[in-house]
């Protein structure tokens, strides 16, 4: 990964080891949208406590959190942050220019200082939130993670989302980090809470175990229901990508994952004529040329991920015209030189007697989202000489 950021910035980043131990790396990250409906803060009067916990892929000497308002329409008054790795002590508070307090404005972000605390490789870290209750919070609503809320000296109450973090870097041997752009598959849908076991957590586990010093992180950037070229649950991924990629640190490589949604909400509601399908395929090549042209500028290698098989889907029910809609996605994405690399995980994860369904054991259920063992398969399915750049 160092040497491909070389050759696409420059020398500037061409150090050892040893200088490039302080420079800062995103361990931790997640998606933010506008925190609505079933998702918005539990009711309560009062300055919210809210205690959350995320588990890093790279560790470090030091850490810095992001705070996220950015879809806040008012600005955001932080009272208090303390971070501790989980299950030691009430945790370190953390400052922003020397203050424990921070007006973080409607539409911003703001980092923190830098924590003297060691943080461990895919450890658990344990955030603590004191804020004035907002009109509308950011947040993620796919945490798969037990967060709990109180307002004021009341009792808490737990839900499964994260509100107003986005992302945890670390100072330390790390190589640089690798950012996943999915959907529902990426954001780790019917993973049960606390398992960690999104693909991206058991790709985080593959990357640990690799030998030698420097570490890769891992940035999990999936929405579920999200599409490439229309917004839904959270903004298009075209649109994602200046909201989010551009501001994690060290970013080398990104999977794009991408797709699904776009292909079967085009036919969910009722069937629509075959000029509509060869006009949303067109479109959504040309976001992918976007996207890889995008990235590539930032001095970012783009690895395409294929699309799985979703013929068994009871939401989407998917016919042959789908199925040669997402072959023809699938075949630009495997074509060399679309993207810098492919990860075919439609091979890893289609059932071979019937390769437009995913195969049974590595299938949720519902046709569309894989069972746990097929969320280790996708990982196990990532070439990791892809990521690992001498």
């Amino acid at each position: 990964m160092i040497g491909w950021r070389a050759i696409a910035v420059g020398a500037m980043l061409l150090c050892p080891a040893g200088a490039a131990a302080q420079d800062w790396t995103t361990s931790w990250a997640t998606s933010s949208m506008a925190m609505v409906d079933e998702n918005v803060l539990p009711p309560g009067e009062g300055p919210v406590t809210v205690e959350q916990t995320v588990r890093l892929s790279v560790g470090g000497e030091r850490m810095r959190i992001r705070l996220t308002n950015r879809d806040g329409t008012q600005p955001l008054a932080i009272r208090e942050v303390l971070l501790a790795p989980e299950g030691e002590g009430a945790g370190r508070p953390v400052t922003f220019g020397g203050e424990a307090s921070v007006l973080i404005p409607a539409g911003a972000e703001f980092v923190s200082d830098a924590v003297s605390m060691k943080a461990l490789e895919l450890g658990r870290v344990r955030v603590r939130l004191r804020f004035d209750r907002p009109e509308q919070a950011t947040g993620h609503p796919g945490a798969r993670a037990t967060t709990r809320v109180r307002f004021g000296d009341g009792a808490s109450v737990e839900v499964t989302q994260w509100f107003h973090i986005a992302a945890i870097d670390v100072a330390g041997p790390a190589a640089g980090t690798v950012a996943i752009l999915g959907d529902s598959i990426t954001d780790g849908y019917g993973v049960v809470t606390d398992s960690d076991g999104r693909w991206s957590d058991y790709l985080a586990r593959r990357l640990e175990a690799l030998p030698g010093p420097m570490r890769i992180g891992v940035a999990n950037l999936g929405i579920g229901g999200n599409r490439l070229l229309r917004d839904g649950l959270g903004p298009n991924l075209l649109a994602r990508i200046d909201r989010e990629l551009w501001s994690l640190e060290n970013v080398d490589s990104l999977i794009v994952l991408i797709g699904v949604n776009d292909l079967g909400t085009l036919t969910r509601e009722a069937p629509v004529p075959e000029a509509q399908h060869r006009a949303l395929v067109a479109d959504m090549l040309g976001g992918y040329r976007q996207l890889v042209a995008r990235a590539r500028g930032a001095g970012i290698r783009v690895l395409g991920a294929t699309i799985l098989p979703y013929a068994g889907s009871g939401y989407y029910h998917p016919d042959a015209i789908n199925e040669a809609d997402r072959q023809a996605i699938n075949a630009f994405i495997r074509a060399p030189g679309n993207f810098d690399a492919v990860i075919d995980l439609d091979a890893a994860m289609r059932d071979p007697q019937r390769p437009t369904y995913l195969r049974a054991d590595l299938d949720s259920g519902d046709g569309l989202h894989p069972s746990d063992a097929g969320y280790r398969a996708m990982a196990d399915a990532v070439p990791l000489d892809l990521l690992v750049q001498d």
